[in-house]
């Protein structure tokens, strides 16, 4: 392995990698001679600063014969905290895992039975023998966060998969709202997702944690473009200034970190659910990580201390799975901006590594049925098999 390579063999038999090597055939070159032999599905986050062509081709080279799955992201996630450039790699072993894959193209104009067709035969494919049991199963959802699509694509998703849980990321290009990529198959891919169905031996659990609790301030929307994402109005005042008012904030100063310190929510089900700013429009609306229609009721949401809501969510799986082998975790970028402006990055990292976490840092996350924003979501594995 290169200087900067770390591996880690986790007592299921996956072993996760990540690298900072700057050149891609050199981070697929200290990536494969980590995880070694016997792997048959390798998953892959890398930074948008890698030629995506470059690195698959390399890693192909390295890894004949594996199948290999991934995206783009806003930073990476591993045990040693987190990653700004480079890659993570989760590896499969075939022992305990049995692993089918599939891409959903063209998701900016999804055909929804079409998918739910795609999405029962890769059901059918995990075990063509027998009956598929969900409790033993998971699905991981990597979705290209430019192409505005994630709520069709997921609601679409979770509805075919007829109980098997689901959690996910969408790819992210750092900041930049360029150009996201997914990787599946051997090509690259835009305007798509990678859906990974697994069944395992090992116990599993889904999970969402988020720090904010809703305040009484509330907003309509009352005027937006809900396939951009753009909201005009708030409570029929130019919603830039609206949202900026209720915050205590000059509107032309709203940025990034403005967003993630005062994260806007909305109520379904009896539960609240983060909607979270991507940003400032140059005509005071506000574009939006999710899609938003107009007659929408926003909550204002104030955040909670993010160590300890984290911690206590980790401290659950846990106990229930009686010892976290690994988590594949998908972060929203913005609890990333949130922490390091409140100067707790660290406390977080600290919990990564205790319960090794590895994933990435999103244009927004998968959770069942619902797509969200400043969330942190994924699947725990415990240590020992059913």
């Amino acid at each position: 392995m290169g200087q900067g390579t770390r591996m880690r063999a986790h007592l299921c038999g996956i072993r996760t990698a990540w690298t900072e090597a700057v050149s891609p055939r050199t981070a697929a070159a200290e990536i494969a001679r980590a995880v070694g032999p016997g792997m048959v599905q390798i998953v892959l986050f890398f930074s948008p600063h890698y030629d995506p062509e470059t690195l698959l081709r390399a890693l192909e080279a390295e890894l004949p014969g594996v199948a290999i799955a991934g995206c783009t992201t806003s930073g990476n996630i591993c045990p040693e905290g987190g990653l700004d450039r480079g890659l993570v790699a989760i590896a499969f072993p075939d022992q305990g895992f049995r692993i089918v894959s599939t891409l959903l193209d063209g998701i900016d104009d999804l055909d929804v039975e079409r998918t739910a067709s795609t999405v029962r035969a890769l059901r059918r494919s995990l075990n063509p023998h027998g009956e598929t049991v969900p409790e033993r199963c998971f699905a991981l959802s990597l979705i290209d966060g430019l192409a505005n699509a994630e709520e069709t694509v997921v609601s679409g998703i979770a509805w075919a998969l007829d109980g098997i849980p689901l959690v996910g990321g969408s790819a992210g290009d750092d900041l930049t709202f360029r150009d996201a990529v997914v990787l599946h198959g051997g090509r690259i891919h835009r305007r798509a997702a990678a859906l990974i169905l697994v069944e395992t031996d090992f116990p599993v659990q889904i999970f969402k944690s988020d720090n904010f609790e809703p305040t009484e301030k509330k907003f309509v929307v009352t005027a937006s473009d809900g396939e951009r994402r753009i909201v005009h109005e708030l409570n029929a005042e130019p919603a830039a200034r609206e949202y900026a008012m209720a915050v205590g904030l000059d509107p032309e100063g709203l940025s990034p970190m403005s967003f993630a310190a005062y994260p806007l929510a909305v109520k379904v089900g009896g539960e609240y659910f983060c909607r979270s700013i991507r940003r400032l429009n140059p005509d005071g609306s506000l574009s939006f990580f999710c899609a938003i229609d107009e007659g929408v009721v926003l909550t204002l949401a104030e955040p909670r201390d993010i160590v300890a809501a984290t911690r206590d969510e980790l401290a659950r799986l846990d106990h229930a799975l009686g010892g976290i082998d690994l988590i594949i975790g998908f972060e929203c970028v913005l609890r990333r901006l949130d922490a390091e402006s409140r100067q707790v990055r660290q406390g977080i990292a600290d919990l990564y590594r205790r319960f090794n976490v590895v994933g990435f840092e999103t244009f927004g996350e998968q959770y069942r049925a619902m797509h969200l924003n400043q969330t942190f979501t994924g699947i725990a594995i415990g240590r020992r098999a059913e």
